[in-house]
């Protein structure tokens, strides 16, 4: 049988970092799309699954990345190197992410879409700012080479997502570093009031894939913040972690000075530097890019704690499989 004069070919997006944190959420979302068909690019590819075909690349190596967007709508680049080798974080991030654009550029790729980070602000504590309301000053290698990415997206008329906090299943960071932390400084730190964006991995998802395959010309090109919209404050945050016996509970406000001078007493992997980040103002204004995508976010910024307890609360326990509250001092 002949096909149809009318019938349309599924629209392709090539996708990176399918198989991480934030990438497998959107590809759940993508390959349950109708007509859309998922390129994703991966260093192990997957078990069949249909609307996806896996394609073998790496961003350390730009020559395997060579006809990757041939034929692609959209550029869904979620992939990054978040680890301390400099090295790796310039190839992975800013070699292989410039490749990957030139890429689509000669394709002929009519939307990209990239994530960055709210990290690129550094250590600098910030309440509700705008996109660049305060210089860039990434603490971190990958979060400079990050923000270096950020740049071949732009010249091609991309779109740039910085989130902040990302939580839910599969965060291996922020509540495990939030346990190490009240473990060593068991206390609403600076009485709880700091100002922290945030964004469960579902809606974050949710927002990338109506970015990626919303009908009509390419989104305008540009940096947007893409957190809940509502910031929230550390203490409500340990709070709504606590009551659903992800973390131990907390009935002291300490001083700044004196939560720093408790971190230091009692050392750990998680550096004073991380720790600002997570109980001082690290908001940034996100209503922009809701907008844009013609979304409504859940009223509640923190709504992907109940359903996201069980996973943190065997996470929590593989990490301290000797037993032991994980936030309780020893």
């Amino acid at each position: 049988m002949q096909p149809s004069r009318t019938a349309v070919a599924p629209k392709a997006i090539v996708l990176t970092g399918a198989t991480g944190f934030i990438g497998s959420a959107v590809l759940e979302i993508l390959a349950r799309r109708p007509g859309i068909r998922v390129r994703a690019l991966v260093r192990t590819p997957g078990a069949p699954r249909e609307g996806v075909e896996w394609v073998k690349a790496d961003l350390a190596d730009p020559a395997s990345l060579r006809g990757l967007c041939e034929g692609a709508h959209t550029l869904v680049h979620l992939a990054s190197y978040i680890g301390r080798d400099p090295e790796r974080c310039h190839a992975v991030n800013v070699v292989g992410g410039a490749a990957l654009v030139a890429e689509a550029v000669r394709a002929g790729t009519e939307r990209l879409v990239h994530l960055s980070t709210a990290a690129v602000y550094g250590n600098h504590p910030h309440r509700g700012i705008e996109v660049d309301g305060i210089a860039p000053d990434p603490a971190s290698v990958a979060s400079r080479t990050r923000l270096e990415a950020e740049a071949p997206v732009l010249a091609a008329g991309g779109l740039v997502l910085r989130p902040g906090l990302v939580l839910g299943t599969g965060d291996r960071w922020v509540v495990a570093t939030l346990a190490e932390l009240l473990r060593r400084v068991p206390a609403r730190w600076d009485g709880g009031r700091g100002l922290l964006s945030v964004i469960g991995v579902g809606e974050l998802a949710g927002l990338i894939a109506s970015l990626a395959t919303a009908a009509g010309d390419p989104v305008p090109a540009g940096i947007h913040h893409a957190s809940h919209p509502v910031p929230v404050t550390s203490g409500a945050l340990l709070a709504a972690l606590a009551a659903h016996g992800v973390l131990p509970e907390v009935h002291e406000d300490w001083p700044w000075e004196r939560c720093l001078a408790e971190l230091r007493a009692h050392p750990g992997s998680v550096s004073e530097r991380q720790f600002a980040l997570l109980a001082r103002d690290h908001s940034q204004l996100s209503t922009s890019v809701w907008h844009l995508a013609g979304l409504d976010p859940d009223p509640d910024p923190l709504s992907f704690v109940p359903g996201a307890a069980p996973w943190y609360r065997t996470h929590l326990a593989q990490l301290h499989p000797t037993g032991g509250a994980p936030g309780h001092r020893a």
